[in-house]
């Protein structure tokens, strides 16, 4: 369980800090509920305790942890034989899932494959979206500003301006 204070990662949400745990009554249920007010997306949502699991809602990473997720961005092989139109569905799996490592890679494949070839308007949102995920958990994280941490994922992953 969860506690006041807490720094979590809600996959395709984001990083956020649970500001409160509250009994409510919903639809004449009475349960507890997380309050977590996320980084990035600046709102507070309502997360039923009993179903954290199941979202996938998971305590933030370490430092040590983040700086193994940076050498993901060097390491490891794009996979350029998943054909174009199953890539996003790939991907969304793996954002979906809310593992750290596997969210880096896809920002490193879809860099990778911007590089030599321009992404598509879906495979840029999700680019975009997968790297707002991971600032809001290096905020956390490193305790840092917004600016501070897309300058660092700038700086680690390389990623070159859209067109």
């Amino acid at each position: 369980m969860f506690q006041i204070g807490d720094k979590v990662f809600y996959p395709m949400h984001g990083g956020g800090l649970i500001s409160a745990i509250e009994e409510k009554e919903i639809l004449g249920e009475t349960q507890l509920y997380y309050i977590l007010d996320l980084i990035h997306r600046r709102m507070q949502v309502l997360i039923p305790a009993n179903k954290r699991a199941r979202l996938g809602i998971r305590q933030i990473v370490n430092r040590d942890e983040l700086d193994n997720v940076f050498s993901t961005f060097h390491d490891g092989e794009t996979d350029l034989t998943i054909p174009t139109n199953h890539r996003p569905r790939r991907n969304l799996e793996k954002i979906r899932g809310g593992d750290i490592v596997q969210g880096a890679e896809v920002i490193r494949d879809l860099v990778r494959i911007n590089n030599k070839k321009k992404l598509g308007t879906i495979e840029k949102n999700m680019l975009a979206n997968v790297i707002q995920l991971l600032i809001s958990e290096i905020i956390l994280v490193n305790e840092i500003s917004l600016e501070e941490a897309s300058i660092l994922v700038d700086q680690v992953v390389n990623i070159p301006p859209f067109q």
